[in-house]
């Protein structure tokens, strides 16, 4: 697959380190993080990510509505939740919003990259 410019959004900071480590190990580029869904919103517009890892609770704006509002003014926009056990109910209403799918903390590269690739082809 080619190298995609993502997006990771979550207000843990060993979080954005962790994602943001797997993510370059399979060669794709981190080219934006956020700390709240506010600012996802804000920064989407200007960074114009091939992909978005969103955490689903976070201060401020949480990852759902920041997915809905991303999505209605960028409909083909990529969108990957991430989340913890039982928290299902949450995704679903995610994916709703118009998430592409999601993967579980903690994180495993290989599910990770597999959760990239099914949102990309």
């Amino acid at each position: 697959m080619q190298s995609l410019n993502i997006m990771v959004v979550d207000d843990s900071s060993i979080t954005i380190k962790k994602l943001s480590f797997l993510l370059e190990n399979l060669g794709h580029h981190v080219v934006d993080c956020c700390i709240n869904g506010d600012e996802a919103i804000t920064h989407f517009d200007q960074v114009k990510p091939d992909l978005v890892t969103m955490d689903i609770t976070m201060p401020e704006v949480n990852g759902i509505e920041a997915t809905r509002d991303i999505i209605r003014h960028h409909p083909d926009a990529k969108i990957i939740m991430v989340t913890s056990h039982g928290q299902e109910k949450m995704v679903m209403d995610a994916i709703e919003a118009g998430a592409c799918g999601y993967v579980l903390k903690p994180f495993k590269e290989e599910k990770l990259d597999d959760a990239i690739n099914k949102v990309m082809h």
